[in-house]
């Protein structure tokens, strides 16, 4: 059966349902904007007379707002319905927002949930700052993977061969002066991420914003979407950054185990011989003497500073 295949991705059958669907996703990807029906038509490839058709069903089930004065549609009640029924089936959002609020308690920053939908990501929940000055994310929106703590994490947390896939299937824009647009700085910094485990922005994806994520995974090892905390960047010095990246890291772990994730287990180290332990205690008296030395000479520049 032919496929509609519109910009985020997704695949659609060409089937009524199918075509209602993909409509219904352009109208979210788009949120909070109106979207006409030459648009519609246009970026899915229908003939403008069954987009019109779609739109005007949609409506008359409260899937889809008209607006008389614009000539253009948005989501609409029935949408929203939907929307909220799924994700209060999901566990990811209760478990999480405990964490959220621990973390948002701790540090005094907004804490963000974000849960990936194929090569985008989608904000689900916040806790908001209790500073006046904060930063706040509006719920329901779409981001791409390649901008932004909370992405980066995301993509960081996938397999290389996924990461592949999707950079080669879209292009490096840049939303500020600060993001990342090219592919092997992009490499570098995803490796970054999964050795420390948490990923860093300072202005990537909104100027004046900085922030820290880590990925959350469900049992079967997915990655579900992304924990992270988020506020105005003179508020993040390196140091809070480090410090909130490990307070989120810890979070996005305790979450994961909580729905069932279990890391691989990493292999024990095989025991050494009786020649070998010799070698490791001369190696380590050695290393002890030197660290002591380098020890002092430390405690020396920093007296002098």
């Amino acid at each position: 059966m032919p496929v509609i295949e519109p910009a985020d991705g997704h695949r659609y059958t060409s089937s009524g349902l199918g075509r209602a669907l993909a409509v219904i996703d352009l109208l979210a990807e788009r949120s909070p904007d109106m979207v006409g029906v030459s648009t519609v038509a246009r970026e899915l490839d229908l003939p403008k007379a069954v987009a019109h058709r779609i739109l005007k069903e949609l409506t008359a089930n409260q899937f889809v707002t008209f607006d008389e004065g614009t000539r253009r549609y948005r989501l609409g009640s029935g949408a929203l319905a939907v929307g909220l029924a799924a994700l209060r089936a999901i566990d990811v959002q209760a478990v999480t927002n405990r964490h959220m609020r621990r973390l948002t308690e701790a540090t005094g920053e907004t804490a963000t949930l974000s849960m990936r939908q194929g090569w985008v990501r989608v904000y689900t929940d916040q806790v908001l700052s209790p500073h006046e000055i904060r930063m706040s994310v509006t719920l329901g929106s779409r981001h791409s993977l390649l901008a932004g703590s909370s992405s980066k994490a995301i993509l960081a947390a996938l397999p290389d061969a996924e990461v592949a896939e999707y950079l080669a299937g879209h292009e490096l824009v840049p939303l500020t002066a600060a993001t990342i647009t090219s592919v092997e700085q992009l490499w570098a910094d995803l490796r970054q991420v999964r050795e420390q485990g948490y990923a860093v922005s300072q202005g990537e994806r909104q100027a004046g914003a900085a922030s820290v994520a880590a990925a959350i995974r469900l049992a079967s090892g997915e990655v579900y979407g992304s924990l992270s905390l988020c506020g105005p960047q003179d508020r993040f010095s390196p140091r809070l950054l480090a410090e909130y990246g490990d307070l989120v890291a810890d979070a996005a772990r305790q979450v994961s185990a909580e729905l069932g994730y279990q890391p691989a287990a990493t292999p024990a180290p095989a025991e050494p011989e009786q020649g070998d332990r010799r070698r490791v205690a001369r190696r380590q008296a050695a290393r002890s003497t030197t660290d002591q030395s380098e020890s002092s000479s430390a405690e020396v520049v920093v007296s002098q500073k």
